[in-house]
């Protein structure tokens, strides 16, 4: 299908109609070779509650972003390097099935289908597309991950000390480590993780402890190592950040208390048959 489509005019008309409806705010995504395969809607976990979002397979990368006039009009677009992704299927919870997480080294979150044969559709789409460019590149797997936020509305007391019970005056907060929901006193610290930010993030007091003890120890084997043999800290390109939750209404129900969020033992819509 890709080879079929590479470089031809309905494959280029289909990438500048997503570049429209996402306007000014969007990124060019119209490269040599890159193919626009199928669009749908997912329900995303995001921070405060489920929302619907756009997303766009091409064969290189994963674009989505937030619903204003579907068909028409889209924006706070994201895109994700196809090579850095790895897909974990998840259990149904009360609120949401057919559930799978899109896991990268910058961001983890979670998304569901509204029926299990498009979940499986959309896995099998994916997985394909990650397989060819990782047989094309050469390149391994990704292993590293970013911790999935679990939402605000999973607890009401902080995922660390147990003791602070979060309301109007006392701010929910995430670590950006290991993702839990956590206090402010259980939260002061901030560190530096390049693969996620140019600056310092807010991490909890245990994850504070195990990043300071890891750089502790990465500062001693490089000390150990000949001046010759060093090398430089990679760059990284900032994250995209999590999507804005300030305009939505917060009043949804409670999770039950035993939902497990993210261990694990719209329909597809391609434009071809």
């Amino acid at each position: 299908m890709v080879d079929h489509l590479a470089n031809t005019e309905i494959n280029s008309q289909r990438i500048a109609a997503v570049e429209n409806c996402f306007g000014a705010s969007g990124q060019p995504l119209a490269v040599p070779g890159r193919v626009l395969l199928g669009e749908g809607i997912l329900t995303k976990e995001c921070r405060k509650k489920p929302k619907p979002r756009i997303f766009f397979l091409f064969n290189d990368i994963l674009v989505y972003g937030s619903i204003v006039i579907n068909k028409r009009k889209y924006n706070s677009q994201h895109i994700i390097p196809l090579e850095d992704v790895t897909l974990e299927t998840l259990p149904d919870t009360l609120q949401m099935k057919n559930r799978w997480m899109i896991k990268t080294s910058k961001k983890s979150f979670v998304v569901s289908a509204a029926s299990l044969t498009e979940r499986k559709e959309w896995i099998s789409h994916l997985e394909e597309c990650i397989r060819h460019l990782l047989t094309k590149t050469g390149r391994q797997p990704s292993t590293e991950h970013a911790a999935p936020w679990i939402p605000d509305k999973a607890t009401d007391i902080c995922m660390r000390c147990t003791q602070t019970k979060f309301s109007t005056l006392t701010r929910r907060h995430h670590c950006r480590k290991c993702g839990f929901v956590v206090c402010g006193d259980c939260s002061r610290q901030r560190f530096l993780m390049p693969r996620l930010s140019p600056k310092p993030l807010r991490v909890c007091n245990l994850c504070y402890r195990q990043l300071l003890a890891e750089q502790k120890k990465e500062a001693e084997a490089d000390h150990r190592q000949p001046e010759r043999y060093r090398s430089a800290i990679p760059g990284y390109e900032p994250s995209s950040g999590d999507d804005s939750d300030k305009s939505d209404d917060d009043k949804v129900d409670q999770w039950p208390a035993d939902t497990e969020f993210y261990t694990s033992e719209v329909s597809w819509s391609s434009f071809h048959s």
